[in-house]
């Protein structure tokens, strides 16, 4: 059973142990990732988060579309906006680490707990690195859009028929598939060495952006192939979530956001 929520509750948030080198990373195995997605699942079982995600999601949903209703020349950038979601995916889901932690230490958990992280001392370590990642994510579409204009040209789609046609079926459109699956393969490690524990660090520990950022490297480098398996099972997961018209998102987010918390304390060591 939940803790009644006291003062020390609500300002559990603020109590954070001082970390000031690299923690000992633990290694762990492909089949370790099955327990902490048990655990987030349990998570989102205890506390259902969907709702949340459904006020977010289709708003963005309603806009692309009334977007695509006035001009298709927005279809090029809908596979990267989809795909690029990952890249801000740690940061979106930073109050779904919260919320982890707290049913950890047995704390009260509801939904207004996810704001709690405006709160944190680490608001200004987490702001910035949630601005590397955005600032890696406008990149990405920049980019994105730069492989299409050079693969298939700078013409507007006339339809989105006729635009899946030129895409599937050309060889300037498969050679923007590949190009673009490799540039943003690249893009996606980047961000998974760079994020994959920092922001639940963050918010656990008292440390500084860059420490956060150099553990999470470090437990990437530690655990090459689970972490690669993890970062699958996530890219994986949020395509099949945006297939139909991205209401699977409203699940496999939150399950993936808590998961991630007990990544986090399964393969840092920190006391």
């Amino acid at each position: 059973m939940p803790k009644t929520a006291t003062h020390h509750d609500t300002a559990s948030v603020t109590d954070r142990p001082a970390i000031h080198s690299i923690p000992a990373i633990n290694k762990i195995s492909v089949m370790d990732l099955k327990e902490v997605l048990a655990k987030g699942l349990s998570d989102f079982k205890e506390k259902p988060s969907h709702i949340l995600l459904l006020v977010v999601i289709y708003p963005i949903v309603g806009l692309l579309a009334a977007r695509l209703a006035a001009g298709y020349d927005i279809l090029p950038l809908v596979f990267p906006l989809v795909t690029g979601f990952a890249l801000i995916g740690p940061l979106a889901a930073i109050g779904l680490y919260e919320l982890s932690r707290r049913r950890e230490k047995g704390l009260e958990v509801a939904w207004k707990n996810a704001f709690d992280v405006c709160h944190s001392p680490a608001i200004g370590s987490i702001s910035a690195l949630g601005v590397l990642l955005m600032v890696i994510f406008l990149i990405w579409l920049v980019t994105a859009l730069t492989i299409y204009q050079m693969t298939i040209g700078v013409v507007e789609p006339t339809s989105v028929s006729a635009f899946i046609s030129q895409v599937m079926t050309t060889a300037a459109g498969w050679s923007l598939i590949v190009i673009g699956c490799g540039v943003g393969f690249g893009f996606a490690v980047v961000v998974l060495a760079i994020s994959v524990v920092s922001f639940p660090m963050l918010l656990d520990k008292d440390v500084s952006a860059a420490l956060a950022v150099q553990t999470s490297v470090k437990v990437v480098l530690t655990n090459p192939i689970p972490m690669a398996a993890w970062g699958i099972i996530v890219a994986g997961s949020l395509l099949l979530g945006s297939i139909p018209f991205f209401v699977g998102l409203c699940v496999v987010m939150p399950v993936l956001g808590h998961s991630t918390w007990h990544l986090y304390r399964k393969v840092v060591n920190a006391k």
